[in-house]
């Protein structure tokens, strides 16, 4: 990708509104993907960007993260065009989360990854009857790193530091799990979380979710449909707003009952 590149891939970003949660002018995942992972882009025979891919990489799992092709651009071959270039070679773990636009699961379906979880995007106020949560301290990535590897397919250290590292993020750690908090606003953004087990990971969830609530704020978090934190969060009043599916090269690349994601760092 050229520097001259970088604000078509924003402006097609926000055509599509991937940035909604984001502060303007601020970092955000995709400086991440362009810093520490891979951000490629679909070019027309006059020079203009139709589309952009970007993924990242924790140990020897790609996760990848965005395939936008402009609304202009739609069913020119830029999402092959950019999946052949961009996703490691045939055999490799590749995961991703697929948003319900058909064209884009039939796409990734022929490269080889598979529908599995359903991944869903839920939302609750101050007033959500949450159950009692583990007890949280504020950690360092470099106390939790090890437990993301475990629970979340492989090491990421980096990619976590920089998020660590912006606005508003604090890093948590209760008993046997982790969890990251981002504010935007009225808003906190809950994830990556993960657990020794499925408990574990449930507990420092919802203990992040009754902080926030203290604060008044709005908690959102996206939690696979097998994971135990989405049936407690549904029974406290948090509403299911939007699904994505998890779709994998092949079974088994984390469980998805100890890992609780953030949506746009895998």
């Amino acid at each position: 990708m050229a520097p001259d590149d970088w604000g078509d891939v924003r402006a097609i970003a926000d055509e599509h509104e991937i940035r909604v949660g984001w502060p303007a002018g601020e970092p955000d995942f995709l400086d991440l993907e362009r810093a520490a992972g891979r951000l490629m882009v679909a070019v027309a025979g006059d020079g203009v960007v139709e589309g952009f891919a970007g993924t990242l990489t924790r140990g020897t799992l790609t996760h990848l993260g965005d395939l936008f092709i402009a609304a202009r651009a739609q069913s020119g071959g830029h999402g092959r065009r950019l999946l052949d270039a961009i996703l490691p070679p045939a055999g490799a773990d590749v995961v991703t989360f697929a948003s319900s636009d058909r064209r884009a699961q039939a796409l990734y379906l022929r490269y080889g990854l598979v529908p599995g979880q359903p991944l869903w995007y839920l939302r609750g106020g101050p007033a959500a009857r949450l159950g009692v949560g583990g007890e949280l301290r504020a950690a360092s990535v470099e106390e939790i790193a090890g437990l993301d590897a475990a629970a979340s397919g492989g090491e990421r250290a980096r990619h976590l530091a920089w998020y660590a590292g912006l606005p508003g993020v604090a890093v948590w750690a209760g008993p046997g799990g982790y969890v990251f908090t981002r504010v935007e606003g009225v808003i906190c953004h809950v994830g990556p979380a993960g657990g020794e087990d499925a408990a574990a990971c449930t507990q420092v969830v919802l203990a992040a979710a009754r902080l926030a609530a203290a604060d008044r704020l709005t908690v959102s978090v996206a939690a696979f449909g097998a994971h135990p934190v989405t049936r407690a969060l549904v029974e406290a009043g948090y509403r299911i707003e939007d699904q994505d599916t998890l779709m994998a090269s092949r079974p088994g690349l984390f469980d998805a009952r100890r890992y609780v994601p953030n949506t746009d760092l895998g």
